[in-house]
């Protein structure tokens, strides 16, 4: 079966950090760009990172960067989310998905097509 898997969300306070996990299962994750998005309740989906399939490129986010680092560990088949100094606005369900493009420009994501989402996992930064 083909799919994506995250793990890492939980509940923690202001200032403090979570590592997320995007597990693939069934395919190879190094041979696509993989794109982190969130969705808050009542506000749509966004982009929060990518990273790039060949040479490893990130993108981030104005509202994450220098408090958010994305990695990929091709021999776990595994991409990675840190992030740190967390905002009680960082709280929203988390989605990766592999996608065919990693490009931020003028404040938007372009991430092409879509070929697999995760189920998400929620992250909740609260005192």
């Amino acid at each position: 079966q083909l799919q994506l898997v995250e793990s890492g969300g939980g509940l923690v306070q202001p200032g403090g950090s979570l590592r997320l996990s995007c597990a693939a299962s069934g395919f190879t994750l190094e041979h696509y760009a993989i794109g982190w998005l969130r969705q808050a309740p009542g506000k749509e989906r966004e982009g929060v990172s990518c990273i790039s399939s060949s040479r490893g490129g990130t993108n981030y986010a104005d509202s994450v960067k220098g408090r958010f680092t994305i990695s990929r560990d091709n021999a776990k088949n595994t991409v990675y989310l840190q992030m740190n100094s967390l905002k009680p606005e960082d709280t929203a369900v988390y989605y990766c998905a592999a996608v065919r493009l990693c490009t931020y420009y003028n404040g938007s994501f372009y991430y092409g097509s879509y070929d697999y989402w995760g189920q998400g996992t929620q992250v909740t930064v609260s005192s």
